[in-house]
């Protein structure tokens, strides 16, 4: 076993699904839960999202070995200042947010001294709360692991064992280059289906609820995108805020060039985007990261 004792701080939708992973795929391991709120305290108590929900962070770490941070990544720091003083000295800590050299800085300066190894599961969907969890979230999706420098080989290797036992498929990854791939793949995505939908809102007076009524088309998969915890998304974007500009502006320059193709008429220019982005469709269903049936097999869950 990778770890017997771990401690899960915030009991949201990653917490909450490690917690039921960790019963249904390492049985032989003990959880503790800890959230800030105390309504979701008594939610996760209730769906069992661990062994046992305590009511301080510092003492669900007292006897773990492994501690794993699932708050937005702002409140690392803070949450991380909790449990300074109750954490093993053996406990290995690690994390789940999405942007990656902020959150190690922040967890390292809280916890001087102390082995961290921060991760990143590439897993989630637009819910939120303790009721959004399930057990099954991380199967062939990709946990991202970006240890620091000089980081003990045989621990990333222990940590990687334990995303791979609740089904995750494992890749070790530099900090900064993780940064600059997810404000790609992840980050600049979600920054544009709010925008799309805050634009459609503040045009709701002049197509008269048409936007909502027609949504079936692609609108309707970026208000899924859109409807993320407005949190953790504030958080994202201010903590990588250096890789999701660099990526924004070449965002920007595509869009310009977009533009021209559409201004002068360039159907030439237009049909060879298209023709190039839609291979990447295909590319991403045939690594079993979406799904080709209707509604990307969403409605099955």
């Amino acid at each position: 076993m990778s770890f017997e004792r771990i401690a899960i701080i915030g009991l949201g939708l990653l917490g909450g699904s490690i917690g039921l992973a960790v019963r249904e795929y390492l049985p032989g391991a003990q959880t503790t839960g800890y959230d800030a709120d105390p309504a979701v305290r008594t939610r996760a108590a209730e769906r069992k999202l661990a062994d046992r929900i305590c009511d301080s962070a510092a003492d669900a770490v007292r006897e773990a070995d492994l501690v794993i941070f699932c708050v937005p990544v702002g409140a690392m720091g803070a949450a991380a200042a909790e449990i300074a003083g109750a954490l093993p000295k053996n406990a290995l800590v690690s994390d789940v947010g999405s942007s990656k050299q902020t959150v190690a800085r922040e967890l390292a300066e809280a916890l001087p001294g102390q082995t961290i190894i921060p991760a990143h599961p590439v897993a989630g969907t637009e819910h939120s709360g303790p009721d959004a969890g399930f057990a099954s979230l991380f199967q062939q999706r990709w946990c991202i692991i970006t240890p620091p420098k000089g980081a003990d080989g045989a621990l990333v290797d222990r940590l990687g064992a334990f995303w791979e036992a609740l089904g995750a498929r494992v890749e070790v990854m530099d900090p900064e280059h993780h940064d600059l791939v997810l404000a790609v793949t992840s980050h600049l995505p979600h920054l544009i289906a709010y925008t799309i939908v805050g634009t459609a809102s503040d045009l709701e007076d002049v197509t008269q609820g048409e936007v909502i009524k027609y949504s079936a088309g692609g609108f309707r998969d970026f208000t899924r995108i859109a409807a993320s915890d407005p949190i953790m998304w504030r958080d994202v974007f201010l903590s990588n805020k250096d890789a999701v500009l660099e990526m924004l502006q070449r965002f920007t320059e595509d869009l310009t060039g977009l533009q021209k193709a559409i201004r002068l008429g360039d159907g030439e220019a237009l049909f060879d985007h298209f023709t190039r982005t839609r291979a990447i469709r295909r590319s991403i269903i045939e690594q079993g990261q979406d799904d080709a049936r209707p509604d990307f097999g969403r409605g099955d869950h």
